[in-house]
């Protein structure tokens, strides 16, 4: 057989490859309406998703950057399709507020292993034996944080509207902080830069973070900075009582958290391809931290992280291939 032979049969192969062609693509002429966080960090793994769904043949429109509350409203309403940053158990009462399982699709583990809690720099804790956070209800060691001269520590929180905040407020008052801790909350990018600026001033900081974010590569626990454990357990709303100690004894005042990728549950059982999607993506925490420290660094444009999706699709081309290919098997 002649090369131009061999060429023309494998033209034909690709060209009615039910994969490629266009007309057979599940979600050709299906819009979707991704939303995610204000928080920009967030958008690596919402768009690594909608790359994904462009391969299904959807058309995908811009993503939209909403609170929480606002995105689980429009997902159940279905003024949006889906979101990739569902945090369970920190955002349960979100969840089932706007619906729970009768409204949204929900299946399979994004990532996994988030942690959650307080930090101090490692040189203060050091120096004055601080491993718990109902230590600072001394006054002479809360005021080692002060950052505004009121005499209270001054910990960096969580936006207004976030879980995390309405949590600190619950533990700050239940370890009996109030006289002595203030939890700053506002835009969590601008707290956690001047926490930073502090820190490599030489002054003592005290922060709430979480993973999969850029501040851990930053701060390194256990090098730069140490976890805080807290006395007990103390978790507001559904979660009340809620066991947040691991396994080793160490309670740090959050549970592990999990993300999942939400969608409109009406939408998704007339789309099992991006259903089936939904449920087999994967990506290592460390590959978000990763992508989140070059933000961090500068890299941040939308161009930025399309170049960042980019690369980590060409590092993991088969493991992306498979999850395509394994969803569009979920439309036959």
């Amino acid at each position: 057989m002649t090369r131009k032979n061999l060429l023309a049969i494998s033209l034909t192969a690709l060209i009615s490859s039910p994969t490629l062609f266009a007309a057979d693509l599940p979600g050709k002429g299906v819009t979707v309406s991704p939303v995610q966080s204000t928080l920009p960090e967030e958008s690596f793994q919402t768009e690594l998703i909608n790359r994904a769904l462009e391969k299904l043949g959807y058309e995908v429109k811009p993503t939209e950057e909403v609170d929480y509350n606002v995105a689980y409203t429009a997902i159940a309403a279905g003024d949006a399709t889906y979101m990739a940053v569902n945090w369970e158990p920190l955002q349960k009462d979100m969840y089932n507020a706007a619906g729970g399982d009768t409204k949204f699709y929900r299946k399979g583990t994004y990532i996994s292993g988030a942690a959650q809690g307080y930090l101090i720099d490692k040189k203060t804790a050091n120096k004055y034996h601080i491993t718990d956070l109902s230590q600072l209800k001394d006054p002479k060691l809360a005021k080692l944080f002060d950052a505004n001269g009121d005499g209270k520590a001054d910990l960096a929180g969580c936006n207004p509207g976030w879980v995390c905040g309405q949590v600190i407020n619950a533990q700050i008052d239940a370890y009996g902080l109030s006289n002595t801790v203030q939890q700053n909350q506002g835009n969590y990018s601008a707290i956690i830069a001047d926490t930073l600026t502090r820190y490599k001033a030489g002054n003592p900081v005290l922060y709430f973070t979480w993973t999969p974010y850029w501040v851990s590569d930053e701060l390194k626990p256990g090098k730069d900075v140490v976890w805080l454990t807290v006395p007990h357990s103390v978790t507001p709303g559904s979660q009340k009582n809620e066991d947040t100690a691991l396994p080793n004894g160490k309670n740090y005042g959050f549970k592990p958290n999990n993300e999942h990728v939400v969608a409109n549950k009406a939408w998704a059982e007339k789309n099992p391809a991006a259903a089936k999607l939904f449920e087999i993506v994967k990506l290592p925490l460390n590959d978000v931290n990763a992508q989140n420290q070059r933000m961090h660094q500068g890299e941040s444009s939308s161009e930025d992280i399309q170049r960042h999706v980019n690369g980590w699709i060409h590092a993991h081309q088969a493991t992306f291939d498979g999850w395509v290919k394994q969803a569009a098997a979920a439309a036959q």
